[in-house]
């Protein structure tokens, strides 16, 4: 892929304008930092000279060049042919069911067979975000947390989805398997959040400090010990819903680091239950749907996919007569 070169003449409305501000109206396609970065790269010239200086201010008469390079590569992951369920695709993102037990990105130790090395072998049209040959992560699932997940190809899609998630106007439901049952029907669960002192890899609730964070739940269904819950978040912290289920003495079935996996063992009845928590070897949570505003079409999309055959076997025998 060839460099790409890009002109402004500056007009009066401009004159005493930021370098990186008036490329970043210019530019939408781009975030200031990596603007930002292109200039301190010298990829960015005034009158022909180069102008380190982000804040280098325009003047009437100027004459701004622009030149992109193509993508860099990511250095952290690899292509890899691994099979994604996709459920739509076109050149600014990509919506996928994501399987549990596969990371979305390369963590410490893992740099391979994650969601972005599967991207990186099937997106043939990404741009590139901040500069960097990547598909554009706008949120998580958990490893061992499936379904429906957006990713962005484009830097404006990528910019456009992280603000409908920092704005809250995202639709995300999940269902989850919990042990207990919750008394009321519906309720809302507001309790911040941070990262435990004792294990930083766990969360856990605070009353002062930590992310602010609201999960909304509804019981769907009711069985002996268990309950079958929608989650709708209101925002989308690290673990959010494992660990404020956990708060309210209801943890995910098969939660292994926030106590759902012991208690759902000693809480089975049957045999049928248990030979279904053994094959789980995960928690029972699910994004079953992922509705946003397409940032370039404008379009309301709005994608659902089933629970997993592994949890539905838990859900099953949850439903059988003797339990």
């Amino acid at each position: 892929m060839k460099n790409q070169t890009q002109v402004y003449p500056i007009e009066k409305e401009h004159h005493g304008t930021r370098l990186d501000r008036f490329l970043m109206g210019a530019t939408a396609e781009m975030s200031r930092t990596h603007l930002q970065r292109l200039i301190r790269d010298g990829d960015v010239t005034v009158n022909d000279k180069v102008t380190k200086q982000p804040s280098y201010q325009l003047r009437a008469g100027d004459r701004v060049c622009l030149t992109l390079p193509p993508p860099r590569p990511l250095d952290t992951a690899a292509p890899e042919h691994i099979r994604l369920d996709i459920l739509h695709e076109d050149s600014d993102l990509i919506v996928l069911n994501k399987p549990a037990g596969m990371l979305v990105h390369p963590a410490s130790g893992v740099n391979s067979g994650t969601l972005v090395n599967a991207l990186l072998s099937h997106c043939t049209d990404l741009s590139g975000i901040g500069g960097v040959e990547r598909p554009g992560i706008v949120h998580r699932l958990d490893k061992n947390t499936s379904g429906v997940l957006v990713v962005a190809k484009t830097d404006v899609v990528h910019r456009g989805l992280s603000a409908q998630f920092e704005a809250h106007s995202i639709t995300r439901q999940y269902i989850a398997v919990v042990c207990g049952v919750p008394s009321e029907a519906t309720g809302t669960i507001d309790a911040r959040l941070a990262r435990s002192r004792r294990d930083r890899r766990r969360m856990t609730t605070v009353k002062t400090g930590g992310r602010h964070a609201i999960t909304h739940y509804e019981v769907l269904e009711r069985y002996p010990q268990f309950a079958r819950l929608q989650l709708t978040l209101e925002t989308g912290r690290l673990h959010q819903i494992r660990v404020h289920l956990q708060h309210i003495g209801h943890p995910v079935v098969g939660d292994a680091v926030y106590g759902g996996e012991q208690r759902a063992l000693n809480d089975a009845r049957t045999a049928a239950l248990k030979q279904a928590l053994a094959r789980l070897k995960r928690q029972a949570l699910h994004a079953r749907h992922l509705g946003f505003t397409h940032p370039v079409t404008g379009e309301d999309l709005s994608f659902s996919t089933p629970i997993p055959e592994d949890m539905q076997q838990v859900v099953d025998a949850l439903t059988e007569k003797n339990m």
